[in-house]
C-alpha cells in the first residue's frame, strides 16, 4: 500500500527537529451542499531543520517516530515530483 502524502503550510517550528504542519482539506457538505474548509495540524520530522513557519511542505506517512509524530517532511526536489 502506498504511503499518503500530504500538502501543508509550516505552523511551528520550535520543536527540535520538529515541525508542525497545517494541512488544509475541502469538500462539499452533504445537505447544505456548499463548500466547507477543515484543517488539521501533523507533527512531521525534519532532521535538517530547515523549514521555518510560514513555508509550504510535503509530508509522506512513516513509521511511529514519537507520541505524536508519524510523518516526515519531503526534500523540495522530491515533493514536486
Amino acid at each position: 500500500m502506498p504511503k499518503r502524502i500530504l500538502q501543508g503550510v509550516v505552523v511551528s517550528d520550535k520543536q527540535e527537529k520538529t515541525i508542525v504542519v497545517k494541512v488544509e482539506r475541502r469538500f462539499t457538505h452533504p445537505l447544505l451542499k456548499k463548500t466547507v474548509r477543515r484543517s488539521k495540524n501533523y507533527h512531521a520530522h525534519d532532521e535538517t531543520k530547515a523549514f521555518k513557519v510560514g513555508d509550504t511542505v510535503s509530508i509522506e506517512e512513516t513509521k511511529p517516530m514519537s507520541k505524536l509524530k508519524r510523518w516526515i517532511v519531503l526534500p523540495a526536489a522530491q515533493a514536486q515530483g
